[in-house]
């Protein structure tokens, strides 16, 4: 597919046509990744609307989670073969219908079915979205498109938590889908009208081997995963025996596509020296940084007492550091190596999470909020520059396929990392109350509802939450090593060098 023509010259500001696209993409990732989110502090409401259990009600989460991980190894091909912009209105679409049959759902068999449909919808979501705006803005310009959509990626999960309690408490459960109705149609229209229309290019046979290897084996890796916090072990068979059989199959995938002409995931794209680096990087960053920020609301609410609102709202300083920080380090990042903007930004969120690595049940928190503000512009100067040096040096015919490379990534380190500090939290909770592994939140829970064991029980909790953040810490310290083999010089593209081939710039 060709190119987006973008102005040269690597100093060259987004444009209004740019601006446009971006604001189309960046509507339809709000719409994903607020749902993600939203939904989360809704279950137990829905738990009791619905009158089941906890674990069956799990599935309005988990079922999303995973039709995201079946398609989004399709949506590289899928862009190639019938244009990104098509691809986009079908995942909007596709979002849309479910959210309003997930809002009309009457029992919770139903929610469960609808909920999937709308992740099939999120799946494509983001991956096409990336690629339209990267094509549309060029290879000079990556830095500050990157920087443009992640916002929504950080402030998802701190205003979903704010936005789906102020919901659930004030109107009704179904409005945390309803919502994303006008939203979505806006989106559509925004689509149809302003996203420039692109000619299919078909990469060949579609991997029909291929899909049926790596999209259930994702599936069943995150399932499997998904399922040590509410288990308490990875001894489990529910947890071990599909991770293992989602293990095997990637594993399949991966020999059979050194082989094949036409892969579904192009693994050449690791030839790339500055990709496979990135990518390392965003493994690594994922595991850690995902997984202490899912522990941080529950933090609020079990040790502090503080509602689901109020969780989130405290949360708020880590988003408002980071829009500070990501249209300036999205500039930089066209300007100089990644390697000189993500090194630092690694360095203040490990700063910041110093500090809640001594957490205790009365820490100061204006302490804390300061921290997560430290933290917020630390990720603004992390995890788009880690794309933007993932991107910068591939051919604009690759974008589609490094898109889904780069989302397969984020979502499955997210989940292992949310799955591995959840299990350690609940480790060190059960060996603070004596009781097993599953069985440690909820111990915690009942103790510091008590006001007879409360001091005792918040003290014990925290230092718990301590520990937590302290392995958290350092798997982001760790980040640290493969930052530093990010590109040192900034790669100028072809049409910025005036010649057939990218060339490396040192940047003094």
């Amino acid at each position: 597919m060709p190119a987006q023509s973008a102005p040269s010259g690597p100093g060259d500001k987004l444009d209004r046509d740019v601006l446009r696209v971006a604001s189309v993409v960046v509507l339809g990732a709000i719409m994903a990744i607020l749902d993600t989110t939203v939904v989360n502090v809704a279950l137990q409401k829905l738990t009791l609307e619905f009158s089941t259990s906890f674990d069956t009600i799990q599935w309005v989460a988990t079922g999303y989670m995973l039709a995201l991980a079946t398609v989004i190894p399709v949506t590289g091909w899928a862009s190639d073969r019938f244009g990104t912009k098509r691809l986009y209105l079908l995942a909007i679409g596709t979002f849309l219908v479910g959210s309003m049959l997930a809002g009309l759902a009457w029992n919770v068999e139903s929610l469960i079915i609808f909920r999937v449909l709308q992740g099939l919808g999120g799946g494509m979501l983001m991956p096409a979205g990336m690629t339209i705006l990267t094509r549309a803005a060029g290879p000079q310009r990556i830095g500050r498109v990157m920087s443009v959509l992640g916002v929504p990626m950080l402030l998802g999960p701190i205003c979903g938590p704010i936005l789906g309690g102020w919901l659930v408490d004030a109107v009704s459960w179904r409005w945390i889908f309803y919502i994303n109705v006008p939203i979505g149609v806006l989106a559509f229209l925004l689509a149809l009208r302003l996203l420039p229309k692109d000619d299919p290019e078909p990469s060949g046979r579609f991997d029909f081997v291929g899909m049926l290897m790596v999209s259930p084996g994702l599936a069943a890796l995150i399932f499997g995963v998904s399922r040590i916090p509410s288990t308490g072990t990875v001894g489990a068979v529910e947890v071990w025996l599909p991770a293992l059989a989602g293990l095997v199959l990637l594993v399949a995938f991966v020999l059979r596509a050194l082989r094949v002409a036409h892969p579904l995931i192009d693994l050449k794209l690791f030839r790339n020296r500055s990709f496979s680096v990135a990518m390392i990087t965003m493994s690594v960053f994922c595991v850690g940084f995902f997984g202490a920020m899912l522990l941080l609301p529950t933090y609020f609410t079990l040790v502090r007492g503080e509602s689901a609102l109020h969780a989130g709202l405290l949360l708020a300083p880590q988003g408002l550091g980071a829009m500070l920080a990501m249209p300036i380090t999205g500039r930089l990042a066209d300007k100089i190596a990644a390697r000189r903007i993500v090194l630092p930004g690694l360095g203040l969120i490990v700063l910041g999470m110093v500090v809640f690595t001594q957490v205790g049940a009365t820490t100061s928190y204006g302490l804390l909020l300061s921290s997560l503000f430290v933290m917020g512009l630390g990720m603004g100067a992390t995890m788009m520059p880690i794309t933007s040096a993932a991107l910068q040096t591939l051919r604009p015919k690759d974008m589609a396929k490094a898109s889904t490379a780069t989302n397969i990534v984020q979502q499955t380190a997210g989940a292992i990392g949310s799955a591995i500090m959840s299990i350690i939290l609940a480790a060190l909770l059960a060996a603070k109350f004596g009781v097993s592994t599953s069985q440690g939140q909820l111990a915690a829970t009942a103790a510091t509802l008590n006001p007879a064991t409360h001091t005792a029980a918040a003290t014990l909790t925290a230092d718990s939450f301590a520990t937590t953040f302290l392995w958290a810490t350092v798997l982001l310290a760790l980040c640290l090593i493969p930052a530093f083999f990010l590109p040192k010089k900034r790669f100028v593209p072809e049409a910025d060098a005036d010649s057939a081939a990218q060339v490396a710039v040192p940047m003094h």
